[in-house]
């Protein structure tokens, strides 16, 4: 049986241990382009950048960005994008394997995606869900960033489940506030508006789960 203080410093050890595997993984620059598999599944299914924003509802102008990585698509933003191109999350983040579980390591959590050109998403985050066929759900380690001006809310099919690992969470849903802290969940569907993001002036670090429709 392990003491207090033992459990304070593993702790301790496994958050400088997250926040450093982040900074390493950004560092030897492993992030995935998640506009160059929007545009080169758009083309070879013959979708026009007009069509896809008739499928999504997002403007040709934002489309246009994503290919570009003038910015980072928000989480929503991919799972509506993957709808609408008739393939699943994995595969815009280059994570669609063919095992029928999957195992990723301490050392071995990649990041996928994180903010370019601006900030106004504000979160980096590593997939734990790798290598598994036809999922519906999604799971991730996510740093969130303090909030910026201008953040829009997220609205997709599906629903969430965050637990908070470190720091301070403010999770707006629709005129809802609600601030999380270490070791609090909350649990929504994504078809409410919804944005979350670091309520300090420091990286928050949440657990994941979304679960994006069987559609």
């Amino acid at each position: 049986m392990s003491m207090p203080g033992e459990d304070s410093k593993r702790y301790q050890h496994f958050l400088r241990e997250l926040t450093e595997h982040f900074e390493d993984r950004e560092s030897r620059d492993e992030i995935e382009s998640i506009g160059d598999r929007v545009k080169r599944i758009r083309e070879i299914e013959g979708i026009s950048l007009e069509e896809l924003s008739t499928r999504t509802g997002f403007p040709v102008e934002l489309l246009s960005q994503i290919e570009n990585e003038t910015i980072s698509p928000q989480i929503g933003t991919i799972i509506k994008l993957a709808k609408s191109l008739k393939t699943v999350f994995g595969t815009l983040t280059a994570e669609e394997g063919e095992k029928t579980y999957s195992i990723v390591r301490q050392g071995e959590r990649k990041v996928v995606s994180r903010p370019v050109a601006q900030k106004e998403h504000n979160y980096t985050y590593m997939s734990l869900a790798s290598d598994v066929k036809n999922r519906h759900m999604e799971s991730f380690i996510v740093r969130l960033e303090p909030e910026t001006p201008g953040q829009e809310l997220s609205i997709h099919d599906g629903e969430e489940f965050i637990f908070v690992i470190d720091g301070e969470m403010k999770a707006v849903l629709k005129e809802k506030v609600e601030i999380l802290y270490t070791g609090d969940t909350i649990y929504y569907l994504s078809s409410i508006p919804h944005l979350v993001t670091s309520n300090r002036n420091e990286p928050t670090y949440i657990l994941a789960v979304i679960y994006t429709g069987s559609d």
